[in-house]
């Protein structure tokens, strides 16, 4: 979907291509897969049906939309109109000057109420967020991991893409031991991916963090961290942490 010669970049041109695109049946599949339903973790949510490709290379079309616009955008009840505001958002970070690379870490991290599903998050937050506090103080994480709100939760994790990128495990690892004991299957599944990408990187650290945490680490985490690894070691990692499990299950 290239830019026209024609082409006008403003927000209510890109509402109209975004509600050209709604494609009903795809929108039916994709508030069941998002788990939109009463009590889900999404529930509510509104999809146009519009897959991720098609939204990517819209955003393109659009890198030069003003952040008043952006915002708004942002705060539509449509998850694809969300999607296409972080994807400008963070194609700006990429060619901004560190005064404006700080005003879109602040719009993101501001708000996040409206960063409310896993694909918003894990598809820009390390672009953002993750980008901007590589050469500085990561405090800003340790406050996220340890927020009621979900999807801050896993901003905080993923954000450590970034850092894992350039060899740098410690943050990653931190924020995972916080997260050992966190209620939601998201998050576990968010942690395991992380650690399962230091070990791509550096199988002894993520064993060493293994030997360590495995016995108390939720199921799903441990099975997404090592996914990586040798399928004889991977057997016989989940059945020592089972049988760990079961001993306390019964103490």
């Amino acid at each position: 979907m290239r830019a026209q010669k024609n082409h006008v970049v403003s927000l209510p041109a890109l509402r109209r291509e975004l509600a050209g695109l709604t494609d009903p049946a795809q929108a039916a599949f994709l508030q069941r897969f998002f788990k939109t339903g009463p009590g889900e973790y999404a529930e509510g949510d509104r999809f146009r049906g519009i897959r991720v490709p098609v939204l990517r290379r819209l955003s393109r079309g659009y890198g030069s939309l003003r952040m008043e616009d952006i915002l708004v955008l942002l705060k539509s009840p449509w998850h694809e109109d969300r999607l296409v505001a972080l994807l400008v958002l963070a194609r700006q970070f990429g060619g901004a000057s560190a005064q404006e690379q700080r005003k879109i870490y602040q719009l993101y991290l501001n708000h996040t109420r409206y960063i409310n599903n896993w694909d918003l998050v894990d598809v820009t937050v390390t672009h953002i967020v993750g980008a901007w506090l590589l050469d500085r103080d990561p405090a800003p994480l340790f406050s996220l991991v340890a927020s009621p709100f979900l999807w801050e939760r896993r901003i905080a994790i993923v954000a450590t893409h970034e850092f894992i990128r350039r060899n740098r495990f410690d943050l990653t690892l931190q924020l995972a031991e916080k997260l050992l004991d966190d209620p939601h299957d998201l998050i576990h599944k968010a942690a395991g991916w992380m650690l399962r990408e230091v070990g791509k990187r550096d199988q002894g650290v993520l064993r060493r963090f293994l030997d360590q945490h495995q016995d108390h680490m939720p199921r799903t985490m441990l099975r997404y961290a090592i996914e990586r690894l040798p399928p004889s070691e991977r057997l016989h990692r989940l059945k020592s942490s089972a049988k760990i499990r079961s001993v306390r299950m019964r103490v």
